[in-house]
């Protein structure tokens, strides 16, 4: 997820392929097989808007409340995402142009692919319209369990980071809440402590969470162009803060993704 601000000048990234006991994915490996794949999205990633009781106000109903039970299912692999959102439509400079949403899905099911997750596994994101509801599609699609974390109440959530890219993208996003369990900060961690960004502060959160299980069995997925962000807290931020914690570390580069 991506928070709004001025941009910041890019460094190098932590990525690095070279993991004991685990397979490797290199940048070309993970970029290979975007075209032969986008058959595979459309082959069922996107989900179905669920038509469950109570789904006429779905902000109002948390997703599943199962992490009790999730928790007494250690998995064999847990899988972090960050990656850029959804170009506003009045964006000046094209980062994520909704037009490579197609070539952003293949890239991110092939990653999964590459990992090797099996059903059962945790995939754990943001909520936000482009890469976070992508990797949640096709984590789902896998047969993971999704863990979707939000920095805000959901309606302020949603209005910065989902509604405004229009389209499907608020239906989608329900959907996927539907099938995973929503946490929100604010109710989980209280109010923001004074001098500290909340966007920075959840995708701590989020790597907190999914290295529970284990540093070992912590993989990263970055959809991410390289850059310095919008703002404090995106993908740069947590490619950085995940590069401390695992060398299984997925970097899908989205100047050469999109070329």
């Amino acid at each position: 997820m991506n928070s709004p601000g001025s941009d910041s000048s890019p460094r190098r990234s932590r990525s690095s392929p070279n993991i004991s006991r685990r397979p490797s994915i290199s940048r070309d490996a993970a970029r290979s097989g975007v075209t032969t794949r986008r058959s595979r999205l459309r082959q069922g990633i996107r989900l179905q808007i669920s038509s469950s009781p109570g789904h006429n106000d779905p902000i109002m109903s948390r997703g599943v409340a199962m992490a009790t039970d999730q928790d007494a299912k250690s998995p064999n692999t847990v899988v972090l995402f960050s990656g850029h959102m959804i170009d506003a439509p009045d964006r000046k400079t094209p980062r994520f142009p909704p037009d490579k949403e197609a070539v952003a899905a293949a890239a991110i099911a092939d990653a999964l692919a590459k990992i090797g997750v099996t059903k059962g596994d945790l995939a754990i994101c943001g909520g936000a319209c482009g890469g976070d509801l992508l990797f949640a599609e096709s984590a789902l699609a896998q047969g993971m369990r999704l863990e979707i974390y939000i920095p805000f109440d959901e309606p302020t959530f949603l209005a910065g980071s989902v509604d405004f890219a229009g389209g499907d993208w608020r239906a989608r996003y329900f959907a996927a809440k539907s099938n995973a369990t929503l946490h929100v900060m604010p109710d989980e961690l209280g109010s923001l402590p004074a001098g500290q960004n909340a966007y920075e502060r959840d995708n701590q959160w989020m790597l907190e969470r999914a290295a529970r299980f284990g540093d070992k069995k912590l993989a990263f997925i970055c959809l991410w162009n390289g850059e310095g962000g919008d703002g404090p807290g995106g993908a740069k931020h947590l490619m950085d803060e995940a590069g401390r914690k695992t060398t299984w570390v997925c970097w899908l580069d989205t100047k050469k993704l999109w070329n």
